[in-house]
């Protein structure tokens, strides 16, 4: 297994898709969290944006085939399309085993 490599139970790779709402649209959850931010005295914060986080495992022959298919399910699934952006992040790559250590 390459070092980058999230792999587990011989092909099971870990996923997070983090969506967001897309540059220019409303975002009401991030401006509420904006304004309650000086009740709790806190400066300096802007640009909120609030979105979700989805974290999955998938079964596949490769990275690329498990990539592949976290994709579609982003782009056709997990985020809408003409709002949302999404970013796929693979889980327990190389920066979080070395954390770990």
């Amino acid at each position: 297994m390459s070092s980058g490599a999230a792999a587990t139970n011989g092909g099971a790779f870990r996923f997070a898709v983090n969506v967001t709402p897309k540059p220019g649209i409303l975002d009401p959850q991030g401006r509420a969290v904006e304004a309650s931010l000086g009740h709790l005295d806190v400066h300096g914060v802007t640009d909120v944006r609030v979105g979700r986080r989805v974290e999955l495992t998938v079964t596949a022959g490769s990275e690329a085939e498990a990539r592949a298919t976290v994709d579609r399910l982003a782009s056709e699934l997990l985020a809408n399309p003409l709002i949302e952006a999404y970013a796929v992040e693979l889980l327990g790559g190389v920066a979080q085993l070395e954390a770990a250590r």
